[in-house]
């Protein structure tokens, strides 16, 4: 969560604070070449984050597009433990880079926050006031598609920053029951292979399965310094409460349950076959 989280964050939340990063400007001299198969098509720089235009099983071009980083990347600050934004205002903007992550080609806006949350998850879906077909014509980009499946340990993935414009490529190397950092729980995390060795500034970059391309993850933390449970040091716990750390791990969670829940017109409904949590 927090771990990946860039310094910009400090002036937003006021209370638990992150670890800082190296500034901004420091990003735009990082560029990188994308790797072979995925690219920064997509792809979506924060003032504090990374993330990405996705699009669900049942989105539209007609639809408004949406854009998915973290539950803790929110401009208003971290949700508290339990806490579910849903349906709320918003302005914020997005750099949207082009295919070579090399160039900017514009910049979204959003018009409200269509749910957030660091609940079971940490995401934050962001509603645009630009249509997919509408961002196609302007900049002939195209959104990533949120899979409906339940990723295997094993799938190989590549995890695409936009705030570093870097891609990381490694495996889910196995699915966490509990992981837990500070007062948050999120459930079924992704725990990568060493290779994605991911840093501050990549929360909410999308985790795609190199194979069908689809999302099926959210970039969200990593244990820093071998902490228990604290912040910027997530913890595992097994079905038995067994509580393990594993300092230098990064993880991610499924974004499965976020695709079955987008329903007609992009809107998230909460509720009968959704399992994402409610306010």
């Amino acid at each position: 969560m927090t771990a990946r989280f860039a310094a910009i964050a400090v002036a937003v939340a006021s209370a638990g604070t992150l670890t800082a990063a190296a500034p901004v400007e420091a990003a735009a001299g990082r560029q990188r070449a994308p790797q072979k198969g995925i690219d920064f098509t997509g792809i979506v720089a924060l003032s504090n984050c990374s993330g990405s235009l996705v699009r669900g099983p049942r989105s539209r071009d007609t639809d408004a597009a949406l854009v998915m980083t973290n539950g803790h990347c929110l401009e208003s600050g971290m949700p508290k433990a339990g806490e579910v934004i849903v349906d709320e205002r918003s302005s914020r903007t997005f750099t949207l880079l082009d295919r070579t992550g090399e160039k900017d080609l514009g910049t979204l806006r959003a018009t409200r926050i269509e749910y957030a949350t660091m609940t079971d998850t940490d995401v934050s879906i962001y509603r645009l006031d630009a249509t997919y077909a509408a961002l196609k014509k302007r900049y002939g980009t195209t959104a990533l598609r949120l899979s409906t499946a339940k990723p295997q340990d094993g799938t190989g993935i590549k995890v695409v920053s936009g705030y570093w414009r870097k891609i990381y490529g490694c495996k889910i190397d196995a699915t966490v029951h509990r992981l837990r950092e500070n007062g948050w729980t999120w459930k079924d995390s992704l725990r990568y292979t060493p290779e994605c060795d991911t840093t501050h500034g990549t929360s909410g970059s999308p985790v795609v399965d190199v194979r069908t391309r689809q999302v099926v993850g959210v970039n969200n933390t990593g244990n820093d310094d071998g902490e228990r449970c604290t912040l910027d040091n997530p913890c595992e716990v097994g079905r038995d409460g067994e509580v393990t750390v594993r300092r230098g791990s990064h993880y991610g969670q499924q974004t499965y349950l976020l695709a079955r829940c987008l329903g007609k017109g992009n809107d998230v409904v909460l509720g009968g076959a959704c399992a994402l949590p409610r306010p």
